[in-house]
């Protein structure tokens, strides 16, 4: 499961992907963007900024861009600096391996071997998401939806607008 830090920190990438220019945005701008609390947001910035997902710049025309192109940050990625671990138990974490406690035999255990297939399958959508991909899929969705919202509309609806 996502944590409430992670989606803010996708959101906050998300906002500076749109940024054509990659200009700096303030954080007061992309969290007015994104409908983010501000003063969280500063701190997940600045833990993007540490991991080399963002650069930031003081002053007039200041504030924080990426580093990355949107198509080069994987969600696995920011869930790995954000959250840590990806695995849903940690002896088949790549990365943040422990051995379970209450395990007798790794190599028999039928729990771990279902959540290492949980964990590639995973693994395998969340490496090839990008940031650019989720505002694709963003401005796809929502593209289809103002379409729909055009398309049921009547010719009642619109009574009175061409006398």
């Amino acid at each position: 499961m996502l944590t409430k830090k992670t989606k803010y920190a996708v959101k906050a990438l998300m906002a500076l992907g749109r940024n054509k220019d990659n200009k700096p945005m303030l954080i007061s701008e992309i969290a007015q963007k994104e409908q983010l609390p501000k003063k969280f947001l500063e701190a997940i910035l600045l833990e993007l900024k540490r991991s080399g997902f963002l650069g930031s710049k003081k002053g007039a025309g200041g504030g924080y861009y990426m580093m990355k192109k949107a198509e080069d940050i994987k969600l696995a990625a920011i869930i790995r600096v954000i959250d840590g671990p990806i695995a849903l138990l940690p002896c088949v974490s790549l990365n943040f391996y422990e051995r379970c406690d209450e395990c007798t035999s790794e190599l028999y255990c039928g729990i771990r071997d279902v959540m290492k297939d949980v964990r590639d399958a995973t693994l395998k959508i969340l490496t090839e998401a990008s940031i650019a991909d989720m505002i694709l899929r963003e401005d796809t969705m929502q593209q289809k939806l103002e379409s729909e919202k055009a398309e049921s509309l009547s010719e009642e609806d619109f009574k009175g607008d061409f006398h």
